[in-house]
């Protein structure tokens, strides 16, 4: 069984929100320990250690020796909780590893040969990953820490499906043995942005305005036209009831 890193682990018997609040002020990380058909088990991590191993890559799909005072576990991580918006971890979740079980783990993809299938390099496609990473089962000593993947031969609309991927001995994709074969990667036709179409449609739509704008100065043949109209409509009024008050004196 291969291992690459090793944590040091402390046991905790304070458990909630309060002991797990006293912990990461102290710089530890709260942890949990399953599987094994045991019972789990509360644990603690620095932070600064597990923090190191997680900015890894090969942290992720390998087999960790897990110490914990004179005892020595195999475990792999299964799940990291982050603090929202803080350089913090906040919780790790990690599973027992036997010689004899096998295990289930995402495996990351590493992409080869992007820049010389003929697909991009002469017939002006481009590559698109569409997956970073598999989900296999195996026994811990067949566990790959990557798996690769060779595009060199794609061409433009070709793609690679799970079933492309050449796995090691021992080791099986949880999706093919579930009757699915995804695509992986696929080259495609480059479509330019259309960043004129929008330039055009505003023009157009000032173009539009403009008439409506003026409908109703034309109609009065010079700009203010009808501004004034209307001023003088209202004058009418005013003047009229002038002219009217002579005759009700002349009749008294």
């Amino acid at each position: 069984m291969k291992t690459s890193f090793e944590l040091i682990a402390e046991f905790r018997d304070d458990q909630g929100k309060g002991a797990s609040r006293r912990l990461r002020h102290a710089g530890r990380v709260p942890a949990i320990l399953y599987g094994g058909q045991r019972e789990p088990r509360a644990l603690s991590l620095d932070h600064t250690k597990l923090q190191l191993a997680l900015d890894n890559e090969k942290f992720y799909s390998s087999i960790m020796q897990l110490k914990v005072g004179d005892q020595t576990q195999a475990a792999i991580l299964r799940d990291v909780q982050r603090h929202p918006w803080r350089n913090q971890i906040v919780h790790v979740d990690l599973q027992r590893v036997y010689e004899n079980e096998k295990i289930r783990l995402a495996v990351p993809l590493h992409f080869s040969g992007d820049a010389v299938s003929p697909g991009v390099k002469t017939e002006g496609g481009m590559m698109s990953h569409l997956k970073n990473e598999l989900l296999v089962e195996c026994l811990p000593k067949d566990l790959p820490e990557f798996l690769d993947v060779d595009t060199s031969g794609l061409h433009l609309n070709q793609s690679l499906h799970v079933s492309d991927i050449k796995l090691p001995a021992g080791v099986v994709s949880v999706e093919l043995a579930g009757g699915k074969n995804p695509s992986i990667c696929a080259v495609h036709t480059m479509r330019a942005e259309e960043v004129e179409a929008p330039v055009a449609a505003a023009a157009a739509e000032g173009a539009a305005a403009a008439p409506a704008a003026g409908a109703a100065p034309a109609a009065g043949a010079a700009p203010g036209a009808a501004p004034a109209a209307a001023a003088a409509g209202d004058k009418k009024p005013a003047e009229a009831a002038k002219k009217e008050e002579p005759k009700k004196d002349a009749k008294k």
